[in-house]
């Protein structure tokens, strides 16, 4: 099966159950919540070492906000409710609290399952944090230097799907690199998914184990150009580089969705095929089949 020249193997990506959830975060202008939001999602591309894997699901426009200032939807993922207790927490305390005007409310209201928020961050305002109830939310107001930042005091959890991917291979690295940039930004258009890794992309694919102990993952060697010959290469011939994007959703169908999206922008000339990552099927529970997606 190909999309236009581009050879789309008969394999699967293997993905995970994970917890998420969404948080909006407001801010006066452009300029501050881009700021925010940098700081809020950094370090976050894989769960292998990160607390998180974080990532802008959409923009929000003035009037889809709770205060009606510029806003984004950012979600976040994690193994557990606990892993995301402490994550979130820290992220919105030292990321989003320390920039000017900035705010934080739950993007999942009415969820049973949920993790404290302002409930933990509060005490930095050393007793002079107020609490406040509107239409049945409590918020807390603890005074910073510019005022007061405003957060929920808690935020609603869900079960997501986390791993989905593919990998571009391409006959160099600027075939590369553009066909990387169409598959990522083609995953930034579609709905309740992110792409944790730099620009969407990651470079440095790993696989499970290592000869070192103690390391959980090590370089995908059969994906580097630089090790044919030395090991069991999957790259096609004229193949002289790879890139991996990885997409976590809030279920299986938007992961699948912008799969799909990927695939088709990321298709075209020079790029020889388009593959994806797994285990055989024995860690993930969710199997995404390139042919049959596109298919579909």
């Amino acid at each position: 099966m190909n999309i236009g020249e581009t050879l789309i193997e008969d394999t699967f990506a293997e993905a995970f159950g994970m917890r998420y959830t969404r948080l909006i975060v407001t801010a006066h202008d452009d300029f501050w919540l881009d700021a925010a939001i940098r700081e809020l999602t950094g370090y976050s591309s894989s769960v292998i070492a990160c607390d998180a894997e974080a990532g802008v699901e959409r923009m929000l426009a003035a009037e889809e906000t709770p205060d009606g200032r510029p806003g984004v939807a950012v979600l976040i993922f994690g193994f557990s409710t606990d892993a995301l207790t402490k994550s979130v927490s820290n992220r919105v305390g030292q990321c989003v609290m320390t920039c000017p005007s900035t705010a934080v409310y739950d993007g999942l209201s009415g969820l049973e399952e949920r993790i404290p928020l302002g409930k933990r961050i509060r005490f930095f305002g050393d007793g002079f944090q107020k609490s406040k109830v509107v239409a049945d939310k409590r918020y807390w107001r603890i005074p910073v230097m510019d005022g007061e930042f405003l957060v929920e005091d808690s935020v609603g959890v869900a079960k997501g799907v986390a791993g989905g991917n593919i990998i571009m291979q391409t006959v160099d690295q600027r075939t590369g690199l553009e066909a990387a940039r169409r598959a990522a930004e083609a995953v930034a258009s579609a709905a309740c998914v992110i792409a944790p890794f730099p620009g969407g992309i990651a470079r440095s694919g790993s696989k499970v184990g290592s000869r070192y102990k103690g390391l959980p993952a090590s370089t995908a060697d059969a994906y580097c150009p630089t090790l044919r010959g030395r090991v069991e290469s999957k790259l096609h011939d004229g193949v002289q580089c790879a890139y991996e994007l990885v997409v976590d959703g809030t279920d299986e169908s938007a992961v699948a969705e912008a799969m799909v999206a990927a695939m088709h922008a990321a298709a075209g000339p020079d790029v020889v095929a388009i593959t994806a990552g797994n285990y055989g099927g024995k860690l993930g529970k969710f199997h995404f089949h390139l042919r049959q997606l596109v298919d579909a």
